[in-house]
């Protein structure tokens, strides 16, 4: 499998993230770093090679990778973080696709759009309208997308940071979601309750392979339970500034 994983290493301002929908916990710095390394070495066992972006130290979020970019096949859309702070974690991760061979796509200045807010699920791409993704990010999303062959669908986003927050997607295109976080979730195909927020969230990692958060034992033991094989990681400091699974690489499946 010629996957890679980007990531970038949490900063020693980590815990002066953002954190603007559940109530602020100190964070362990030393055992964030743990955790990190944890979860990198979850994607080696699962045969993922993994790059890491230059750092961003200056940005309390910048462990947070996802949000930075989009890739879709060869190309990727480097978006424009809605809060300031987050604006220098961008370039980068810019240039660090480019030296692996994707084509950029630049958002325009005016809009906010954040990678956290997009699931892809074959020719669709979901995005989410949230705090951190405007009106003119969707549509700059869908301007982009639309040469590529791909539909993007807007979904409302009301009651947390990000759309992955609510939800992500099954390997088979099953949309699972925490319910009282799902705004719309008729506006999926297929979608799937799980019995815990920190469930909503999972990485596909090829092979019928997830992982997801060990905080999350319920939907772990329903997901296994359909046949999918599941790889649970410690994130809980990172969790703590609203983090999850996605959000902390940018996957890469075909680099030319």
């Amino acid at each position: 499998m010629n996957a890679v994983a980007v990531v970038r290493r949490p900063g020693p301002l980590l815990a002066d993230g953002l954190v603007e929908h559940i109530e602020r916990i100190p964070v362990d710095l030393d055992l964030a770093l743990a955790q990190w390394h944890g979860y990198v070495e979850a994607l080696h066992e699962a045969g993922w090679r993994t790059v890491e972006a230059p750092p961003a130290d200056d940005c309390p979020d910048a462990v947070f990778i996802e949000d930075t970019a989009v890739a879709v096949g060869a190309q990727a859309v480097i978006t424009r973080p809605a809060r300031a702070s987050r604006r220098g974690e961008t370039a980068g991760v810019a240039t660090l696709l480019a030296d692996l061979g994707m084509n950029l796509l630049p958002v325009e200045d005016d809009v906010t759009l954040e990678g956290g807010d997009v699931l892809k699920i074959g020719d669709t791409v979901y995005v989410g309208r949230s705090d951190r993704t405007d009106a003119g990010g969707v549509a700059a999303l869908r301007g982009l997308l639309r040469p590529l062959g791909k539909k993007v669908v807007a979904v409302p986003v009301t009651t947390v940071l990000h759309l992955k927050t609510a939800v992500t997607a099954l390997p088979d295109g099953t949309v699972i979601g925490f319910e009282p976080f799902v705004d719309s979730p008729g506006l999926f195909e297929r979608f799937l309750p799980v019995p815990e927020p920190e469930g909503a969230a999972v990485v596909d990692l090829g092979e019928d392979r997830l992982l997801m958060s060990a905080s999350a034992p319920r939907t772990a033991a329903l997901l296994a339970d359909l046949g999918y094989q599941v790889r649970t990681v410690q994130i809980g400091e990172f969790e703590k500034l609203e983090g999850c699974v996605t959000c902390m690489s940018v996957r890469l499946r075909h680099l030319r």
